[in-house]
């Protein structure tokens, strides 16, 4: 078994301000109260709240400029998709909108793969499928039908949409344990990811657009469905 993570006064502090931040205490473009201020509002020594601000700096959130102060980014305007992991714990409505990318990237990638993998990519393709039929249980599906999408993002031959996927499923992490729903039958997750690997492997880029839309809007379902 692996040891929970012990959450530090600092990880706390991060987690209100980000909170405050996402919903609306602190509104974009505003300007935070003097550090004195805000660290005897939440109880906290200074330097603990420059650690904080370190981090909310660095996940976009906040921006210091010396002499003036620290602002709140308008993350919404100007941030990118390394934020959405935040967001998505923030609120999971934003797992719909993901979902909308998800199935329009998804079946892009499929058939961009089925007209430019090769051969050798082609016979990974055929392996970690078998993989996600002999997985055991729900999160070991899960995450060898993972590889097998980061594998035809790869067969594209685009390091693009390598990073878009990685992208997307990172945002799932905050939820991914209530995603498990399309996974807990290792034969029918093979059978629902088959099609999509078969039609890349013929190199038929309509028929892999076509089985990649069927399997995102099947599995789609299904996990909004354990979300509810």
């Amino acid at each position: 078994m692996e040891a929970l993570p012990r959450e530090t006064i600092v990880d706390v502090l991060e987690g209100r301000l980000r909170e405050d931040i996402l919903t609306g205490r602190h509104p974009a473009g505003s300007y935070l109260p003097p550090e004195r201020q805000l660290a005897d509002g939440y109880g906290v020594t200074r330097t603990t709240l420059k650690h904080a601000f370190g981090r909310l700096v660095q996940a976009g959130l906040l921006e210091t400029r010396h002499g003036v102060g620290t602002r709140v980014r308008d993350y919404a305007r100007l941030g990118g998709a390394d934020l959405l992991p935040m967001l998505v714990r923030h609120s999971p409505d934003w797992i719909g909108e993901i979902f909308e990318v998800r199935r329009s990237v998804g079946a892009l990638i499929a058939e961009r793969a089925a007209v430019r993998a090769t051969a050798e990519q082609r016979a990974e393709l055929g392996v970690l499928l078998a993989e996600v039929r002999a997985a055991d249980g729900g999160d070991a599906v899960q995450l060898a039908d993972i590889e097998v999408h980061r594998a035809l993002a790869r067969a594209t031959g685009n390091r693009v949409y390598g990073l878009l996927t990685n992208t997307l499923f990172n945002a799932y992490l905050p939820v991914r344990a209530a995603l498990v729903g399309p996974f807990t039958d290792p034969e029918a997750a093979y059978g629902r990811l088959e099609p999509v690997v078969a039609a890349v492997a013929a190199g038929d880029e309509g028929a892999a657009r076509r089985a990649a839309e069927a399997y995102l809007t099947a599995t789609e379902r299904i996990m909004l469905e354990g979300l509810a």
